[in-house]
């Protein structure tokens, strides 16, 4: 259609299609995702951490350990916000242990900010055998070194901030506990002071003295493992 211009023209500016029009709005989007930080060596450290102290007691000194791991959080304020630890401390009045103490705090560190997946951490230490042997802690959790309560610590840090999920027991597995251990105590009612039946065997996948014999299988009445299945 033909249209003829009767008047001056004092400005004009070109009609863009729909489809180009909306092409800037779309260009946005991967700006958006690219302002996302993640964990990696060239994260600044902010004045302020969050951070969480862990007591460490065990027979071996009569001075305790204190694990303090400090977070950062990274995207604060936005749906992308995420909470990583960032470096680990070990004080004790206890020095003997002075060296190695320092050489795994910047190793654990340096791991966190690294980046990536560090919940292998945890199990890695926690596999650490003391050739002298290992201890008992409250409630008759067997720790096979001090490494490895550490280790338990960390795990503990990293199941309370969310990069690890909790394992508990279903209720199916509560209730099965629940009747073994009435069970069992109405044939003794002698106990440890552990809570759970004297002459209880260590379990191999809680590390607790709470394994025993039932309906001709061992049972552990702490996690609920059965060689039964």
């Amino acid at each position: 259609m033909v249209h003829k211009i009767t008047k001056s023209i004092v400005g004009y500016k070109v009609k863009k299609p729909d489809a180009q029009a909306e092409q800037p709005a779309a260009e946005e989007a991967p700006k958006k995702s690219a302002d996302i930080v993640q964990m990696h060596e060239s994260v600044e450290r902010p004045e302020m951490l969050l951070g969480s102290t862990y007591k460490i007691k065990t027979p071996l000194s009569e001075h305790a350990l204190y694990v303090t791991i400090n977070d950062i959080v990274l995207n604060p304020g936005t749906e992308h916000e995420l909470r990583r630890p960032f470096e680990i401390f070990i004080n004790s009045k206890n020095m003997d242990h002075f060296q190695w103490v320092v050489a795994l705090t910047r190793v654990v560190s340096a791991v966190f900010r690294k980046g990536g997946d560090c919940t292998f951490l945890a199990e890695e230490l926690k596999a650490v055998f003391d050739p002298k042997g290992g201890y008992f802690k409250r409630g008759g959790r067997f720790m096979p070194s001090l490494v490895a309560e550490i280790g338990e610590a960390i795990e503990s840090h990293l199941k309370m901030i969310g990069l690890l999920k909790d394992d508990e027991l279903d209720e199916h597995q509560k209730k099965l506990i629940a009747e073994k251990k009435a069970q069992y105590e109405q044939v003794t009612a002698k106990k440890s002071e552990s809570e759970f039946p004297e002459g209880a065997q260590l379990c191999n996948k809680c590390m607790v003295k709470a394994s025993i014999m039932m309906d001709g299988c061992m049972t552990c009445l702490n996690c609920g493992d059965s060689k039964c299945g």
